[in-house]
């Protein structure tokens, strides 16, 4: 007679999944910072959300509170940061706003060896968000485990999806301006967080444009460039927000300089429009209370982004680009809902800030929203429908010879959109400066991306008189179309420029 098998043991039950996970609130911080930055409980993070998904590559660990410095915590740091903005951003947009690159945003986490971050099209790297991480002086740094680097990236996405001109546009303010988005979205993203704008109310006592956490970015990423490049980023953070720049016409710049000096590299040239935000910010919270709260600041965030994109919506491509986002600003600061309250607050940054003259902003102050021309005045919220599909930019072609090449003339995008208001910025002799034509924009930008040894030349640098630039990043791409050599844009990346 055969024995009676025994009964199955029965499985233990699943644990439950984990409801939170662990993340930084704003960027790991300075290496022997005191007191150091603690990590925050969140809860997880779903990548697939709408409007603004994301996919970070890989294998997804499973959801827990992961101790900082593992590999599965610098995941979910990631994905909760990039959520957190696409979640903000996500409420501000237009309706119907996608990805350029496709319905989700590919996210690289660790792509490689690198002090560095950026966003592509794709076409000559996988599309999306790239990440890296680097040894210096026996620690390594990992750029997607800050959420100041990865709100910033995902930031160039965003506008990207909005005013997709600005990828191609062959001007310094068009480059600088997608950099000073990438901070602003930084910014807006960490004050989300709610222990964070407490932190911040508190640090700066309720006067946002003074120096703090929230001002310095990247902190531990500055510092690590910093080891190696001392003069290359700001002595507290790879850059503050909180700084003395006045306007300059770029075109007067040098292509590089050190960090505590203005010149036309994008990165150090946003510094001026972040600043302007910064200060425009920090004014709308006061106006919203003289002693604000935590929600007030959060009220003032989300006012301030319906601002910005109404004006970046809004404003023409051209070679003085600042400008034209600040007069579109101020005059979707005088529709509903805001109907004029913050209309002095913008005004002065800009003025104070040298990105409107004088001139410029009695003239935009002047014009009666209602008489602007049709889509002068931008959606200001997601119920106001869908954006049009923009123009191409028009191309122009410029000397070749000088940059080394093999053909004697270089097709590129020019911004020469026609305005909507006569204004420009402010000149040091005073008044107000002149228009560069796109043309002569054009050519200044290129010559500044050959300077710093930007541009990929492939087999297209002439035999005698080409130069390769073998230690930078390279941002742009020289391609033939047609017979004719085009300069294409690469990816918009950190700008480590050395």
């Amino acid at each position: 007679m055969a024995a009676k098998k025994k009964p199955a043991k029965p499985k233990p039950p699943k644990p439950p999944a984990a409801k939170t996970v662990a993340c930084w609130e704003d960027d790991p911080g300075t290496p022997g910072q005191q007191p150091l930055n603690s990590p925050i409980n969140v809860p997880v993070p779903n990548q697939a959300a709408q409007p603004l998904a994301f996919k970070l590559g890989g294998t997804t660990p499973a959801p827990a509170v992961y101790q900082a410095g593992t590999a599965n915590f610098r995941y979910y740091a990631a994905a909760a940061a990039l959520r957190r903005t696409a979640d903000f951003w996500g409420s501000i947009l237009p309706t119907g706003t996608k990805w350029h690159v496709g319905s989700s945003l590919p996210v690289i986490l660790d792509d490689g060896v690198d002090l560095n971050a950026f966003y592509t099209r794709g076409g000559f790297d996988a599309p999306g968000l790239h990440f890296f991480h680097a040894t210096v002086s026996g620690q390594t740094y990992f750029s997607g485990e800050s959420p100041d680097v990865c709100c910033h990236e995902m930031g160039h996405a965003v506008l990207d999806a909005i005013k997709p001109q600005l990828f191609d546009a062959q001007t310094i303010e068009a480059a600088a301006f997608h950099e000073s988005f990438g901070d602003m979205t930084s910014i807006l993203s960490a004050l989300q967080v709610p222990s964070f704008r407490q932190e911040v109310l508190t640090e700066t006592a309720g006067t946002l444009n003074r120096n703090s956490r929230l001002s310095r970015l990247a902190e531990q990423l500055g510092f690590a460039i910093r080891v190696q490049h001392p003069d290359a980023v700001d002595p507290d953070c790879l850059r503050n927000a909180v700084n003395s720049f006045f306007y300059r016409d770029p075109q007067t710049l040098p292509p590089s300089a050190p960090a505590n000096v203005l010149s036309s590299e994008p990165h150090s040239f946003s510094r001026v429009f972040t600043a302007a935000f910064l200060d425009i910010l920090a004014g709308m919270v006061k106006v919203l209370n003289s002693s604000p709260t935590s929600s007030d600041i959060a009220k003032a965030t989300q006012d301030a982004a319906r601002i910005l994109i109404g004006g970046v919506i809004g404003a023409p491509v051209t070679p003085d680009f600042y400008s034209q986002v600040a007069a579109q600003m101020i005059a979707a600061s005088q529709t509903s809902p805001f109907d004029g309250k913050y209309k002095n607050v913008i005004k002065s940054a800009f003025v104070r800030r040298g990105i409107l003259s004088l001139q410029a902003a009695a003239t935009v102050s002047s014009v009666q929203v209602k008489n602007l021309p049709k889509g002068a005045v931008a959606a200001l919220a997601p119920a106001t429908g869908k954006k049009a599909a923009p123009a191409e930019l028009p191309k122009a072609n410029i000397a070749a010879a000088v940059y080394g090449l093999s053909m004697a003339t270089l097709l590129v995008h020019t911004a020469e959109e026609p305005k909507r208001f006569a204004v420009t910025s402010a000149s040091l002799t005073g008044g107000s400066i002149d228009s560069s034509s796109p043309q002569k924009a054009a050519e200044s930008y290129t010559e500044d991306l050959f300077q710093r040894g930007r541009v990929d030349v492939g087999e297209h640098a002439h035999a005698e008189a080409g130069t390769s630039h073998q230690l930078s990043y390279h941002t742009h791409v020289i391609v033939e179309e047609k017979g004719q050599l085009v300069l294409k844009r690469r990816s918009f990346e950190c700008g480590f420029d050395y």
